[in-house]
């Protein structure tokens, strides 16, 4: 985050921590109650969507902390690839439970009998079970980077594990960005493309389908709608320029000098997602009302 000032990388995270937190800490509680009570599918997504959502938060403070100190780890450096690991898998497990939300809401309008019938909490267990599995096998290249060797001993010797100590998860070698480049366009490719454009098709088509039915009242079908556009604008507009930023990094073969501002939009996802949550759910809309 060398190009990153300090001032808007704090702001960025105060803010998205002072409002995302209790946020999401109020729909945690909020699903927690639904689910016991009588569990959903959208309810179970949207509670695993707000548990990553706090877990990222929790993670937070130790990115304020690096910031403050100039981007330099003072911290226990078995602090770093934690925190690490946590706000990366965190990142892409959001766009895992956003998808999974939008193909439920999909079905739900556009075969309504079949998927009432079919419908079950146990295959969105199943589903959210998958997604944790997924984005931690996948995400688990932030602790393998440090024991990739270094391109000569004399900087192996100078660094933590071919990583140097007083940064966290910066300054990588060229061996180092030979296996990180193509893994991070494949993290582009399989944990954003393909979740965005299922996400836009069955978005697009539930405004589509829902445009059409009449028995829906005016109110409700805005809010719908409203839900489905806002998903989408903060699926492309979050997670879209830091995923933009691999497909460059593999092109020109080293990272944007913009990559860690486009990472920002990442991280404010998590106080925008509450706002999916009032839209999606009766029942966190019961919690405000």
């Amino acid at each position: 985050m060398q190009e990153c000032h300090t001032g808007l990388c704090l702001s960025v995270y105060v803010i998205t921590f002072v409002l995302g937190f209790p946020a999401n800490v109020l729909a945690f509680y909020t699903f927690c109650r639904k689910v016991r009570q009588k569990a959903t599918p959208i309810d179970i997504l949207l509670l695993n969507l707000t548990i990553s959502d706090l877990l990222f938060l929790l993670f937070l403070p130790f990115k304020m902390q690096e910031v403050l100190n100039n981007m330099m780890w003072d911290m226990p450096y078995v602090l770093c690839p934690l925190s690490s690991f946590i706000f990366y898998m965190t990142i892409y497990n959001s766009t895992f439970f956003l998808t999974a939300v939008s193909v439920e809401r999909y079905l739900g309008v556009a075969f309504p009998i079949q998927h009432t019938l079919k419908r079950r909490p146990v295959y969105a267990v199943a589903a959210s079970i998958f997604f944790w599995i997924f984005s931690f096998i996948h995400l688990s290249i932030v602790f393998i980077m440090p024991f990739i060797s270094s391109e000569s001993a004399e900087h192996s010797q100078n660094s933590t594990s071919g990583l140097n100590a007083s940064v966290c998860y910066e300054n990588f070698t060229q061996v180092q960005l030979k296996v990180l480049l193509p893994v991070r366009l494949e993290l582009c490719l399989v944990l954003f493309c393909i979740p965005f454009l299922i996400c836009s098709f069955c978005y697009i088509n539930f405004i589509r389908i829902l445009s059409k039915l009449q028995h829906i009242g005016r109110r409700r079908r805005l809010r719908a709608i409203g839900m489905a556009l806002g998903t989408l604008l903060v699926f492309a507009l979050c997670f879209g320029p830091y995923n933009v930023s691999h497909i460059v990094g593999f092109a020109t073969w080293r990272s944007p000098d913009w990559r860690d501002k486009a990472l920002l939009c990442s991280t404010f996802n998590a106080c925008l997602d509450p706002l999916i949550f009032y839209l999606s759910s009766a029942a966190v809309r019961g919690t405000f009302e």
